[in-house]
């Protein structure tokens, strides 16, 4: 259940049909949940979550892309090149701090399977992994997460409602001292005196803050019991997307004001905490090993006042997908016998 649906709204915008990232037509998501017991109260939980920003090639058709690093104590790669040439080139992958390694292989695996020109005739492609630590329930150390749970969880991936909560790699998340996870949010943004509308979507792994932390009052939720202590400082990916005509660099602005989102929902932006935004439009796509000297596109004017809505949607999506994250996931036990309790499994 959204967090709608137990009667708490966040903002003034309105939600797409789906509530959802997937609601940006062409985005694709998917999940593979690892979740089973070991031996010696070890516990695997944990998983991985594929967004796929269209259903092509996303090499030979990359899209107009930004990060934004808010605190960056994060273990993700590919951020480097995203920053110096503004584009995505591959599924954008989330998974456990020790499960990048793998994920980016099995990435990288699936890439060369279904484009044979990379490292061929062509150049090498840009994988983008990112991580929040669930080590809390998980047994990090067993390494879990292996190559083709990456492609699973591409193949996974669907244009549909994702699901959310304790899925994927928030299978093993804690956030404010309950059960975090995935959480997704969606608004649409309809332009003055025109037929013409956009939709801006999110998509977070949620592991962060604790109990003291959340704003029960602010969302008029009762204070709910629970009793996991001592959880680390954690963090949080959160996953932007757009149909909206914006370039690399208004992509930045826009990844900015997930940040608003998350401080509205109660985090500080923790010292351990690693906090990145990987933004990207469906828009304005670039053809790989295009022979045109000159490109052309057309981007929203800066001081358009459609582009503060995108900043408004930006917040109110990562805001609200935060709180679908905890709405909807589930208690969950793990490791050495810990249980996290779902915020509203009660």
């Amino acid at each position: 259940m959204k967090i709608r649906e137990r009667g708490v709204t966040i903002g003034t915008l309105r939600p797409g049909k789906k509530n959802c990232i997937t609601d940006i037509d062409g985005v694709m998501a998917g999940h593979i949940t690892l979740d089973y017991p070991l031996d010696d109260d070890q516990y695997v939980c944990t998983g991985v979550t594929a967004v796929l920003p269209h259903g092509g090639n996303l090499f030979r058709e990359k899209v107009p892309a930004a990060s934004y690093v808010i605190n960056g104590f994060g273990k993700t790669t590919g951020l480097v090149q995203v920053e110096e040439l503004g584009v995505i080139e591959s599924p954008i992958m989330l998974t456990n701090t020790f499960g990048v390694p793998s994920v980016t292989q099995g990435t990288l695996e699936y890439l060369l399977k279904t484009t044979p020109e990379i490292g061929d005739t062509t150049g090498t492609v840009n994988i983008i992994t990112g991580e929040c630590n669930d080590g809390y329930l998980n047994s990090i150390r067993t390494l879990s997460v292996k190559p083709e749970h990456a492609i699973a969880a591409i193949q996974n991936a669907k244009p549909v409602k994702v699901e959310e909560g304790a899925v994927g790699a928030g299978t093993g998340m804690v956030c404010f001292g309950y059960k975090g996870g995935v959480g997704a949010s969606s608004r649409v943004i309809t332009v003055e005196q025109s037929t013409n509308e956009y939709k801006i979507g999110c998509l977070v792994v949620t592991n962060f803050g604790n109990k003291d932390e959340f704003p029960f009052i602010k969302y008029g939720l009762s204070e709910i019991p629970q009793k996991t202590k001592d959880t680390p400082d954690g963090s949080i990916m959160i996953i932007l997307a757009t149909d909206a005509p914006v370039s690399d660099r208004q992509l930045k602005r826009l990844a900015k004001r997930c940040g608003i989102g998350l401080g509205r929902a109660g985090s500080h932006f923790s010292n351990g905490s690693g906090d990145i935004v990987i933004a990207f439009s469906t828009a304005n796509k670039t053809l790989h090993g295009s022979s045109n000297m000159i490109e052309t596109a057309h981007f929203i004017k800066d001081d358009h006042p459609i582009m503060n809505q995108l900043f408004q949607g930006a917040a109110e999506a990562a805001e609200e997908a935060i709180l679908n994250s905890l709405s909807q996931a589930k208690t969950t036990k793990g490791r050495n016998g810990r249980v996290v309790e779902g915020m509203f499994s009660y």
